[in-house]
């Protein structure tokens, strides 16, 4: 086989993963927006839940040194 159409097997079979990669992180933000509509279902507010997911990914320091500048910002503003 040629270097040519090694390279040419290999690039294909690189781009077949990234697609099959893509259906299943389509299928994954599919459940995830579904569990979100359950949670509008029952009561909750998602907005305040997508914000407490995005805290807990945080890194304990940075969610400190983020919530510390809210509210020095808040404070600056006269929102306290």
């Amino acid at each position: 086989m040629s270097d040519q159409a090694v390279a040419a097997d290999q690039l294909r079979l690189l781009i077949e993963r990234i697609e099959r990669l893509e259906e299943e992180k389509k299928g994954i933000s599919d459940d995830i927006a579904d569990v979100y509509l359950e949670a509008k279902a029952t009561g909750y507010d998602t907005k305040t839940i997508r914000a407490i997911v995005r805290l807990r990914k945080m890194e304990k320091h940075d969610r400190q040194e983020a919530e510390a500048l809210l509210e020095t910002y808040k404070a600056a503003l006269g929102l306290e």
